[in-house]
């Protein structure tokens, strides 16, 4: 994929480019801004560019990309590209969107790194980025070929219930406005929502399905997101959530949002051992299903669908929240865990009620919880969360390439891993 001497110059100037990348991509952003206010205002999250977060998540994804590339020059980085080019289909991303990006990334790195940059490491950077680009693109193109509604595929949809889950938690059930048929989807995936602000910006979110195919009915879980200065204890503040907020104090019943087509590569179908569950004959593969907080909704919708085709394998089901009062949609996951043959939920809360088993106070612990070989499993939740399940799987001998994640918001796996 990268040529040698293009590998060799990469390798030799990895560590000077790794490590000024944080400062790359804060430049990156801020011309690409200045040059273009309508996609800070229209397109990326101003939460996470207010973070940091979506700066760490571009430099981790370019660091990661780079490193791969040196390391295994005849294979690509699959994985990371499709969870990247899920995302960035749910947005509506153009392909001569990347040559802005490019223009203003590589003024960032010769600001950077100045006299560093020399023609040589520059043409072996740019081979890197278009190498990741045009992949990219391409996934991309195939993505929006798939969808019934083409690229971005904005339509309008209306609320037809409302449900308050928990004190930060609401469910809502929405059906397409204009009465035409809804695209199907995957269990675990997701859909963008886009919402017009009092300011005028049209901020765009994703939120998982919640909940099996079978309807034109949609279901959508949306967390109060509020701010505590540093609710992730990792040293950034969390600002309140524009999207999450607008949709808890203003959308009811009959209000309209604008959806994107379903997208997300964190599906059944793609780890059940290819259609067990979803559509065709079973093939007996366990699956393990984890989830934390708001991470439980794309969970409660492949429990449902294993459900309903009747996995016979064993299932297991890991849930981590605060206290039962903020375990959205709690009776749910119990009830389509009962329905299984043979599946059983362990709960973890933080503030238990009275009566909860001592072991399942505080973090995940998994040394107690019997996993079937040749597991497959299922992870959505914080990051120190998923890090810490995935490696106690692995120490199980749950094999790393059947250990499958989704991140709500931006990739920091990829910028601290």
């Amino acid at each position: 994929m990268l040529s040698e001497q293009s590998a060799a110059t990469v390798r030799a100037t990895l560590p000077a480019v790794g490590a000024a990348i944080g400062e790359i991509s804060e430049r990156f952003y801020e011309g690409l801004f200045e040059a273009h206010p309508e996609l800070l205002r229209d397109l990326f999250n101003r939460g996470n560019q207010a973070a940091g977060t979506q700066r760490q998540a571009l430099a981790g994804s370019i660091a990661a990309f780079a490193t791969h590339l040196v390391r295994h020059p005849d294979e690509r980085p699959d994985v990371m590209l499709n969870r990247i080019a899920h995302k960035h289909a749910s947005l509506g991303i153009a392909p001569e969107q990347y040559e802005t990006v490019h223009e203003h990334l590589f003024a960032a790195i010769a600001d950077v790194l100045g006299e560093a940059v020399t023609p040589e490491v520059a043409a072996a950077w740019d081979e890197v980025y278009w190498l990741m680009a045009n992949a990219l693109v391409a996934i991309e193109k195939r993505l929006y070929a798939a969808s019934e509604s083409g690229r971005g595929g904005w339509r309008p949809w209306e609320v037809v219930e409302r449900v308050e889950e928990t004190a930060d938690v609401a469910t809502f059930r929405l059906r397409p406005a204009d009465g035409s048929p809804a695209p199907d989807f995957k269990p675990g995936q997701y859909v963008s929502v886009r919402v017009e602000l009092p300011d005028g910006a049209r901020q765009i979110r994703q939120y998982s399905l919640v909940g099996a195919p079978g309807s034109d009915l949609r279901r959508i879980g949306v967390k109060r997101v509020r701010g505590d200065g540093d609710g992730d204890g990792d040293g950034s503040a969390t600002p309140d959530g524009e999207v999450s907020n607008h949709l808890h104090a203003r959308v009811e019943v009959g209000s309209r949002l604008e959806l994107s087509a379903p997208y997300g590569d964190l599906v059944l179908d793609s780890g059940a051992g290819g259609g067990d569950g979803v559509g065709g004959g079973l093939t007996g593969t366990p699956v393990l299903l984890a989830s934390a907080g708001i991470g439980v909704t794309p969970m409660i919708a492949m429990l449902e669908q294993l459900a309903i085709t009747g996995h016979r394998a064993p299932v297991t089901v890991v849930h981590a929240d605060r206290s039962p009062a903020e375990h959205a949609l709690r009776a749910e996951h119990e009830a389509y865990t009962e329905k299984l043959p043979d599946a059983a939920a362990h709960f973890w809360y933080e503030r238990p009620e009275p009566g909860h088993p001592a072991d399942r106070t505080g973090l995940v612990d998994l040394s107690g919880v019997a996993i079937a070989s040749g597991t497959r499993a299922y992870l959505c939740g914080p990051l120190p969360f998923m890090r810490a399940v995935r490696g106690q799987l692995i120490e199980k001998g749950v094999a790393p390439a059947d250990i499958h994640y989704e991140v709500f918001g931006p990739d920091l796996w990829l910028a601290h891993g």
